[in-house]
């Protein structure tokens, strides 16, 4: 491992060495790689930095073991109290910096919620789902662009797909992936039955065109008046887009906005996602038999998370956690459970990389 952070270092310093040759100015596109190398290096080098003070301090608080002066000794001993935890904690960090990085980490987000098993609670379930996340990225100082709903009668959705911009968006939403089941007694249950229902959430990354290659002639297009609520101008002309990649069957429709031309660029978006989530998907399964489909089939038994009304209780199933908060995660606080769901990834995959701790 150290070995590695000996190289690391050194390219960081040739790095900052030829950033400051003034004839980098006139390439800018050398000059942008090699800054989003040197950002991309930073974090990793002054831990490093950090840990070899750290080794130091140890070391000449143990020499101090030896002098004959008891205060001294004592003050040493205490010390090395402090020191030592520290130097454990910079190495767990030096580890989890040394992970290969997710080439999807930086990158903005298509989150996709619809409604799976349960009928009228899924869908409102949908919407509520959607507010949290909303509540969440306003916090986090992220934009959340909708792209496309799909309303029901009584205040639900079918499907919802937002666009989510924002400083590594997909570092932290990966892990809202897969199915929520929520428990609760709906509105209009006269029984007083709890009611379990399903929803579905896919957490693409962002494509950028150059991302995803699509032959123009491999999509079918067609434009239709939309059918949206109210009967207003949204639905009085041909606004709506349907798009459809012919080699993957992949379809999208787009029918929010009054424009075609911004329907078919929001649907593009979309189908761009999509596309390359399938690709990376075929990708880590030629490598791995472990990587698991982010999206079932909505049954209630393909539960990532539960969310049960009446106890006020969260549970993700796949690390064991429990939260009591249920009333304050609804409205967006869930950074407890996003930094839980981190660690544990983190100490997975320290593991495979064969790291102890």
């Amino acid at each position: 491992m150290f070995d590695k952070l000996e190289s690391i270092e050194a390219r960081f310093l040739e790095i900052e060495s030829r950033l400051a040759d003034p004839s980098l100015a006139s390439r800018p596109g050398d000059f942008r790689k090699l800054s989003q190398e040197h950002s991309s290096l930073q974090d990793l080098v002054a831990e490093y930095r950090q840990y070899r003070n750290l080794q130091k301090e140890i070391k000449s608080n143990k020499e101090l073991l030896f002098e004959k002066d008891a205060d001294i000794v004592s003050m040493a001993k205490e010390e090395l109290k402090n020191l030592e935890p520290e130097l454990e904690a910079s190495t767990k960090r030096l580890q989890i910096l040394l992970l290969p990085k997710d080439p999807n980490d930086e990158k903005n987000v298509m989150l996709e919620i619809r409604a799976g098993a349960g009928g009228d609670e899924a869908a409102l379930f949908v919407g509520e789902l959607f507010r949290m996340y909303q509540r969440y990225s306003e916090k986090q100082g992220w934009r959340m662009d909708l792209l496309s709903t799909n309303p029901t009668g009584i205040g639900g959705f079918k499907e919802i797909i937002a666009q989510v911009d924002g400083q590594r968006v997909f570092s932290r939403m990966k892990w809202e992936g897969g199915v929520h089941r929520v428990q609760r007694v709906p509105a209009t249950e006269a029984q007083g039955r709890i009611h379990t229902s399903t929803v579905t959430v896919a957490v693409l990354p962002e494509a950028e065109e150059v991302d995803v290659n699509i032959n123009p002639a491999d999509l079918r297009i067609d434009v239709f008046r939309s059918g949206g609520a109210g009967g207003q101008g949204v639905n009085t002309t041909d606004s709506a887009v349907r798009i459809t990649h012919i080699p993957s069957g992949l379809v999208v429709v787009c029918q929010d906005e009054r424009s075609q031309l911004k329907n078919k660029d929001k649907a593009m978006k979309i189908l761009r996602s999509r596309l390359l989530d399938a690709e990376q998907e075929r990708a880590a399964k030629e490598h791995s038999d472990k990587r698991k489909t982010m999206v079932g089939t909505g049954d209630r038994s393909e539960r990532i998370r539960t969310y049960n009304f009446p106890q006020g209780r969260l549970t993700d199933h796949r690390i064991g956690l429990t939260l009591y908060q249920l009333p304050d995660v609804m409205e967006g606080k869930i950074e407890e459970l996003l930094d839980a769901l981190q660690n544990h990834y983190q100490m997975e995959a320290l593991k495979e990389q064969g790291f102890k701790g």
